[in-house]
């Protein structure tokens, strides 16, 4: 599996009243790294034709990042079946390679111009195991 990868350090504006992340930033991070991974590895031809939609998210959350932790984010597709793309995310500490959280994400794609779902061609999963 083709691994694609982002870091960063947490900022003020990613905390919640606890000072930890805030779980809404996790999610905003699952579905950014999942669709820039999408836009780096395709055309803006298949951009154009093709969009993927969240079917199902199963997060957990292990440890809290805090201000000033550097985040590593790294993402794959675990499998196609029909229409459906398995896509695992771990966000976890750069430093330390601990583990904050791990999110396995069902996402549907789907045809740009009628919006219902399509198979996954061949041609795009190829895309992501090289």
């Amino acid at each position: 599996m083709k691994t694609y990868s982002q870091v960063f350090d947490v900022v003020p504006s990613d905390l919640d009243d606890l000072n930890h992340v805030n779980n809404i930033r996790y999610v905003e991070w699952i579905q950014d790294i999942s669709k820039k991974h999408w836009m780096h590895v395709t055309s803006e031809d298949v951009q154009n034709s093709m969009i993927w939609v969240v079917r199902n998210h199963n997060i957990t959350y292990h440890k809290s990042a805090v201000l000033g932790d550097t985040i590593q984010l790294n993402t794959y597709i675990k499998s196609n079946n029909g229409p459906i793309s398995t896509r695992i995310v771990e966000i976890k500490n750069k430093q330390t390679n601990e583990l904050f959280v791990s999110a396995v994400t069902e996402w549907c794609l789907l045809d740009v111009k009628t919006l219902r779902p399509k198979r996954v061609p061949e041609e795009i999963k190829e895309l992501f195991l090289q």
